[in-house]
């Protein structure tokens, strides 16, 4: 590995790590640029998922006073983040690379599409949203069993690829819940850094042999520092700049599989 290709793994890193706390999608930085390296794609979503397990902890420490007093319903959720990440990691496992290579330009699309018009469909939810004087973790109706299983359908894709699982996780939040908008960021930040774990265990344990550990190291070095960023200064960025720049990183990635692969 060169000085640039090392430099260049970290920096990914960094900005996913700042991206993934702020608005998600962070993936859509770091797996084009591996795959921009030379790693194959099902290395690089692996070692990618292994190394964004540091910032997704370090930015759900960032968020830890909008989750005072989110203990129930934090609790609720997990479990359906933790069992979406196995099913998707498993799935990972299991469907042949030659099927991955033809998902992840669709998840990618998705995902960009996603960053795309995710301020507009959180803006009509939260148009939609009444003043609700209930704590929805004091409720349990249909939106609350929809809001588990969008939460678990959410883990699946997080743990198969993961790109702008943030970004569904807020879209889902926000049009099934009546919570301030911060606090459901806190829970995505929870909630994807479950699903990361999980899916880093499983790849650590049947797939040890497909991850490159030196990217996971530069990665994780950059995720973590990332995640500090997004949880202070950050949030400050304007999100038009953060959405344009995944918008073209998410191009060239869906460019570099489908001609160059």
């Amino acid at each position: 590995m060169s000085v640039i290709e090392a430099l260049g793994i970290f920096l990914a890193g960094l900005a996913a790590g700042t991206i993934n706390t702020v608005v998600g999608s962070g993936t859509l930085i770091t797996f084009p640029m591996l795959l921009f390296f030379g790693y194959s794609p099902l290395t690089a979503n692996m070692s990618n998922n292994i190394g964004l397990v540091g910032g997704g902890v370090t930015g759900s420490w960032g968020y830890r006073h909008e989750l005072v007093g989110a203990g129930p319903a934090i609790r609720r959720l997990i479990p359906m983040s933790l069992a979406g990440g196995i099913t998707g990691a498993v799935l990972l496992r299991v469907l042949p690379a030659s099927a991955f290579t033809a998902i992840v330009p669709v998840l990618i699309a998705v995902g960009v599409l996603l960053v795309v018009f995710g301020p507009t469909l959180q803006r009509r939810a939260a148009a939609r949203r009444g003043d609700d004087d209930v704590h929805p973790v004091h409720r349990f109706g249909r939106t609350t069993i929809l809001r588990l299983v969008a939460v678990y359908v959410a883990g699946i894709y997080g743990g198969y690829f993961g790109a702008a699982q943030g970004v569904i996780l807020m879209g889902v939040l926000s049009v099934l819940s009546s919570e301030p908008l911060q606090r459901l960021n806190g829970y995505k930040n929870v909630l994807a850094l479950v699903v990361n774990t999980v899916a880093a265990v499983v790849f650590v344990v049947f797939g040890h042999q497909l991850i490159d550990w030196a990217v996971v190291g530069l990665i994780a070095v950059g995720s973590l520092l990332g995640g500090v960023v997004g949880s202070t200064v950050g949030r400050r960025l304007p999100p038009a700049v953060l959405r344009g720049l995944i918008v073209v990183i998410g191009v060239v990635g869906i460019v570099k599989i489908v001609w160059f692969s």
